[in-house]
């Protein structure tokens, strides 16, 4: 029989906060009265990640490993575990405890309760996080708002949802899928739960400033073609503004105060060329993610699944 709740944990080289991260989840999930699996989907680990699973799936037989043939990133191995997961309900939680696992009971009753598809965990207080990370959080969320991406401010991919909001979101044809912003848009009926934000318990953080520019780039134009909008707006003031300085110059010249030397000629040259060059680059992002959604080529491939393939045996390759 399929368990009623699936928790998926993306992981990559995990090592150090692997077991304490076991250790908490536990006994929230064996206190829920309720059948249940963890997907813990190893996205390409170096480290001891793998072996700590293995060892841990010998003592709790809940646990069930998925492991992904390369590194694909955090979005596709969420989506790889939702994709295997065989719950009624999941919850999609990282392996750092910065999310407390002690709100996912807390999340499945809300969700029963007021008979919602999805529960957000907001974070309510994140004084852990560094003055930078809740400064460029507080912006991305208001960026976001602005572009009209749907759900509440502070809710990242702590969040529990229904199998048939899972079965919607894995049937969107987006490469590229942010998952925080995905699953708003579906406009689904949905709750949150506040939580305090933790300190990260072991280890080192695996979303360094390159992948969260990388994740809000895809973010913004997965949700909005409003950069587009905003790349033609540069082009109209580009051609007043050169309108002006054509003015400019005619009437210097009239009145006999025109100016030689090549300063002002290089400003002219330098702030076009900026805005040609953002328009370009705005228009290349789209047409960057039309490239790669023709191409249809799969996010990740699965290596090995501890329910369908047995420890010793061969693995499998999946989409």
């Amino acid at each position: 029989m399929n368990p009623e709740l699936s928790v998926v944990v993306p992981m990559f080289n995990e090592q150090d906060v692997l077991p304490l991260f076991a250790e908490r989840l536990r006994p929230v999930l064996d206190g829920m009265n309720t059948s249940y699996e963890v997907v813990c989907v190893d996205d390409g680990s170096s480290d001891d990640t793998p072996t700590i699973l293995q060892r841990l799936r010998r003592e709790w037989p809940q646990i069930r490993v998925v492991r992904l043939r390369a590194n694909a990133g955090h979005q596709a191995a969420m989506s790889a575990g939702l994709a295997r997961s065989l719950g009624s309900w999941m919850v999609t939680i990282d392996a750092d405890l910065q999310d407390p696992p002690e709100v996912i009971a807390e999340m499945l009753d809300v969700a029963k309760r007021e008979h919602v598809d999805v529960v957000y965990g907001v974070r309510t207080d994140r004084t852990t996080d560094t003055a930078f990370k809740r400064t460029t959080a507080e912006g991305f969320y208001k960026v976001m708002g602005k572009l009209g991406a749907g759900g509440a401010m502070n809710a990242a991919d702590f969040r529990l949802m229904s199998r048939e909001t899972v079965d919607a979101v894995l049937a969107l044809p987006e490469q590229n899928r942010v998952l925080r912003l995905a699953v708003p848009h579906l406009g689904f009926p949905s709750a949150e739960v506040g939580y305090k934000r933790e300190a990260r318990a072991a280890g080192e953080s695996k979303y360094p400033l390159s992948k969260m520019l990388k994740l809000t780039l895809d973010s913004i134009t997965g949700v909005s073609n409003a950069p587009l909008r905003l790349a033609t707006w540069f082009a109209g003031l580009g051609f007043v503004t050169a309108f002006l300085v054509l003015v400019f110059a005619l009437i210097s010249k009239l009145t006999g105060h025109s100016i030689t030397g090549w300063a002002s000629t290089m400003v002219a040259i330098c702030g076009f060329g900026a805005f040609q060059l953002l328009c370009l680059g705005i228009l290349g992002e789209y047409v960057g993610r039309l490239y790669v959604a023709m191409q249809a080529r799969p996010t990740h491939y699965i290596a090995y699944d501890s329910l369908e393939t047995p420890t010793t045996g061969s693995q499998d390759l999946r989409r």
